[in-house]
């Protein structure tokens, strides 16, 4: 298995595995479907439709092994530069995800959130889309938030002047604003195809969470490679700034 654990300021031996990894919340940067496609001389569409399964199976991994919190970056809100028959393409990806799993989420208590201007889109993707949020918002086990036409400095520009709305600006008000307030803090960011590099995802939220970088093409990317990570985190050893 390919992977480069990224930017540890330390480790502790400790257990992984399972539920015992220590992690709350990990976001995924869910890169390489085009490479993964054009690897194989397919149509990138066709990636996306693989990374499409892929997302599949990480969810229902992410609620077996414990995690409260799981975000996917979907769509930012770079991606409107991408040619229109892409866009188009991931549009339908995205209405026939909810439509097939909508069922399996409220069946197993995963709750849905959106983070990022969803209603950017077209209004059968903003009803789609809000029928979901409706129907899994009782749910209380692991939430899979959704970044949909997200930028993270935009985020951090919208909360700031919530805040100076409400009152001081200080780094607790800022964060009560973000798409993210109500999920637990930002633990593990894993970014698969080899790059390595935020991509204006959870800027604020990644300040000290731990970071992982694997080679693992997105549409490959399995369970497994999900545990990997959290294995790695569970040897870190978290210092936040201290000693």
């Amino acid at each position: 298995m390919t992977s480069a654990a990224a930017v540890a300021e330390g480790r502790v031996a400790a257990g992984g595995g399972g539920a015992n990894h220590g992690a709350r919340h990990v976001a995924i940067i869910m890169d390489g479907n085009g490479r993964w496609a054009k690897k194989r001389h397919l149509p990138r569409a066709v990636g996306h439709k693989r990374g499409v399964d892929a997302v599949r199976e990480v969810v229902r991994a992410a609620r077996t092994m414990g995690l409260e919190a799981l975000t996917l970056y979907a769509f930012s809100t770079e991606n409107w530069r991408r040619p229109e028959d892409e866009i188009a393409a991931l549009m339908g990806l995205l209405k026939h995800f909810i439509v097939s799993d909508l069922d399996e989420f409220a069946a197993n208590n995963v709750r849905l959130k959106i983070i990022g201007d969803y209603k950017a889109f077209a209004p059968d993707v903003v009803e789609l889309v809000e029928n979901a949020l409706a129907r899994t918002a009782g749910n209380s086990g692991t939430t899979l938030a959704v970044a949909l036409n997200y930028g993270s400095q935009a985020e951090i520009a919208k909360a700031a002047a919530k805040a100076a709305a409400k009152g001081t600006i200080t780094p607790e008000s800022i964060e009560a604003e973000l798409d993210t307030a109500l999920l637990p803090p930002l633990d593990l960011l894993i970014r698969t195809s080899g790059e390595v590099r935020l991509s204006n995802f959870l800027l604020w939220q990644a300040a000290y969470a731990e970071l992982w970088f694997t080679e693992v093409l997105w549409p490959d990317f399995k369970p497994d490679h999900l545990q990997e990570a959290l294995d790695a985190f569970a040897q870190r050893e978290r210092r936040y700034g201290g000693r």
